[in-house]
């Protein structure tokens, strides 16, 4: 489950990473890695916005089961 990020977070001091396969108009999400071992997202159109937080394990979960197609058919 995602959280909200903690009020006092220092974006501007997280290393933002966005996806090679990220398009010109910036339809991509960004992800830092927090101190704590947590996983940072947000829309990179707008860096100012809301940021999620979730766990390493979430994350693993997540990117797993995009690779094996888990999602595909949301993309039809």
């Amino acid at each position: 489950m995602n959280r909200a990020e903690p009020p006092d977070m220092r974006r501007t001091e997280l290393a933002w990473q966005k996806s090679r396969r990220s398009n010109p108009s910036g339809n991509c999400v960004e992800m830092a890695e927090l101190p704590t071992g947590e996983i940072a997202v947000r829309n990179s159109r707008y860096p100012d916005g809301p940021v999620l937080i979730y766990t390493r394990e979430e994350v693993e979960a997540f990117v797993g089961g995009a690779k094996d197609g888990d999602f595909d058919h949301m993309l039809v």
